[in-house]
Formats: C-alpha cells, sequence, structure tokens
C-alpha cells in the first residue's frame, strides 16, 4: 500500500467516525482488537471508552504459517463484524513489530514468521487500517487505559507467562525504542551463569520467573503451587518466598533505569501474586534507595486474559484519531 493510497484510508475512516445507519440511527464506532497467541487467537469489538461489545476466540492454525493465520483472523474478523462496520483493527503479535506498526518482524512460537508485512496484508483484505504491536506491549497498554495502571502516567508491566514479556508506558505513552523492539524486560540478564535462554542471552530473568522455570524449578505447574500455598503447604510457601525475591532482584535494575510509579504484575503466574509480591517488595524496598522508589505501588493486573485485545483496540482507536 502507497503512503498516498493509505492516508485517502485513513481520511475515509474518519469521515465514518459517528455515522448515521440505514435508519437514521447514529451507530456508534467500533474498532477490532486481536491477540495472537501460539494456540489461540482473541478478538474482541470495542467502542472508544473500552467496552468490549462482542469477542470470539478461535484455534491458532497448526502450523502457523504467516499466510494460515492471516486467513484464519480474516475469516474470525469476519465471523466478529458479519456487516463489516468496524474501522480499524489492532493486532498483539507473539514478538516485536517494526517501529512503524506494520511488520512482525519476528513471532515467537509461530514458525516461518520474518518479517511479515501483516498490517498491509490485513488492510487488503478488510479495508480496514491495521497496527501491529508486540503483545506484552498491547496487554500493559490495556492495563495502563483500564487496568490496574490506569491512575499512573509511568508504570511497566510483566506478564509472568509460558516466557516473560513486557511494556514501558511514559508518560502516558507507550515506549517501544527507535526500533519497535524496546520493553523485552524479561530478557534482562539475571545471573551470567544461569540457563540458556532462546534469546541468547543466558540466566535471563524469564529463566528464573516464567511458567516454564517455575517447572523445572518445581516439576509442578504455578496453578498446582498455588493451590498448595492456599492450603498452608510450607513448600509452597517457600518456593513463592524464593520466588518473589528473584522478582524483586530483578525488578530492582529495572526500578533504577526507568523509575516507575508503579510495576504490574501480570499472566498466569500473576494468579498466586498474594504469595510472591509481599516479598518482593522487601528486595525492593532493601535493594533501591528510597529517592529511586518514591510512591511506588507493586500491583497484580486486573484485565486479565482481556488485557491484549484491550491494548490492541487502544492502539487502533489511537491509529484512527491521528
Amino acid at each position: 500500500m502507497t503512503h498516498d493510497v493509505h492516508n485517502e484510508k485513513m481520511c475515509n475512516v474518519r469521515r465514518t467516525l459517528g455515522s448515521v445507519g440505514r435508519k437514521g440511527i447514529v451507530v456508534t464506532p467500533e474498532v477490532i482488537g486481536i491477540d495472537l497467541g501460539g494456540t489461540a487467537i482473541k478478538l474482541g469489538r470495542f467502542t472508544a471508552d473500552g467496552t468490549c461489545r462482542k469477542s470470539l476466540t478461535v484455534a491458532t492454525p497448526q502450523p502457523a504459517t504467516p499466510e494460515a493465520v492471516i486467513a484464519a483472523m480474516v475469516d474470525a474478523i469476519a465471523l466478529l463484524d458479519p456487516e463489516n462496520q468496524t474501522i480499524a483493527i489492532g493486532v498483539g503479535t507473539p514478538g516485536p513489530p517494526d517501529a512503524a506498526g506494520r511488520i512482525a518482524k519476528l513471532a515467537i512460537n509461530l514458525p516461518g514468521w520474518c518479517d511479515v508485512p501483516l498490517a498491509d496484508a490485513l488492510e487488503a483484505k478488510t479495508g480496514k487500517p491495521t497496527v501491529v504491536a508486540n503483545d506484552a506491549n498491547c496487554a500493559g497498554w490495556g492495563e495502563a487505559w483500564l487496568g490496574a495502571g490506569r491512575y499512573f502516567q509511568n508504570l511497566i508491566l510483566l506478564t509472568l507467562g509460558t516466557g516473560v514479556g513486557g511494556a514501558i508506558i511514559l508518560n502516558g505513552k507507550l515506549f517501544v525504542g527507535h526500533y519497535g523492539a524496546a520493553g523485552e524486560l524479561g530478557l534482562i540478564t539475571f545471573n551470567p551463569d544461569g540457563p540458556a535462554c532462546n534469546s541468547g542471552n543466558q540466566g535471563s530473568l524469564e529463566q528464573y520467573v516464567s511458567i516454564t522455570a517455575i517447572r523445572r524449578r518445581t516439576g509442578k505447574d504455578p496453578a498446582e503451587l498455588g493451590s498448595l500455598a492456599k492450603a498452608g503447604d510450607p513448600q509452597a510457601l517457600a518456593f513463592w518466598q524464593e520466588y518473589g525475591r528473584d522478582l524483586g532482584i530483578g525488578l530492582t535494575s529495572l526500578i533504577y533505569v526507568l523509575t516507575p510509579e508503579a510495576i504490574v504484575i501480570g499472566g498466569g503466574v500473576s494468579a498466586s501474586a498474594e504469595f510472591f509480591l509481599p516479598a518482593a517488595k522487601r528486595e525492593i524496598e532493601k535493594r533501591v534507595l528510597r529517592t529511586s522508589r518514591v510512591g511506588i505501588q507493586l500491583l497484580a493486573a486486573e484485565l486479565g486474559n482481556s488485557a491484549g485485545m484491550l491494548g490492541a483496540a487502544k492502539l487502533a482507536w489511537q491509529k484512527v484519531n491521528l
């Protein structure tokens, strides 16, 4: 798509905002937010205030080649929006896009994803302006918009899942860096002699606080360890204390660099936040100078699995409101 054609499409979208339907009823504009994962694609239709009017989850094709995934997205969009009334699309992918939000540079756990022109492909097939972002950035943006981070202008989010993703919000804006790949907070070095990381690093924070790391360390899933802790199991409680200490040490480096007002902890492991956040807070208080942590809040995420869709929708709204 050329620059001129893209601008013309954006102008047409702006003229559509607040349009009047066939029966004289004002149509409330909506966008589509998509969270692309290795096993599932979650989609939702959102109004400008973040209300989800309809949602849908479909299986990610296997193998998840770019062609198969794009086709599945287009089919799902048609089911979600059969009357073709939505005005833009935001997509969160499991890897960094380019700085312009057009190309999926890499998608972890999706074979063959390298420099995929995802925004162009969806625009060509749907006619809707599209923006692409990292899925953790989308989750962070969702929490900053309507979740645990909504009261703060400067915050970071860590998603503690199969891996560890991150998002940085500075002065109320999503920070993605010069080339669009900033915010890989789980890949910072935690222990230089630790386990190898898929990123090429060794001993990254991800290797100590992800679901994969928990399984490796304990032989159990986080949900089981959480249930055991609720029942008062001393070994599970001791593990979560150690886990919180490790997380707090990792967060120390991030706090010194970014001095956020809040840190939001999301992802599947956050379901057990009550057992490890106090230990993480103690570690931060011990290791971080008071001047770098004034008023800092350490919070569990609030939006669950909808954060990625919501954040992608927010980015779509920003695109059509430029």
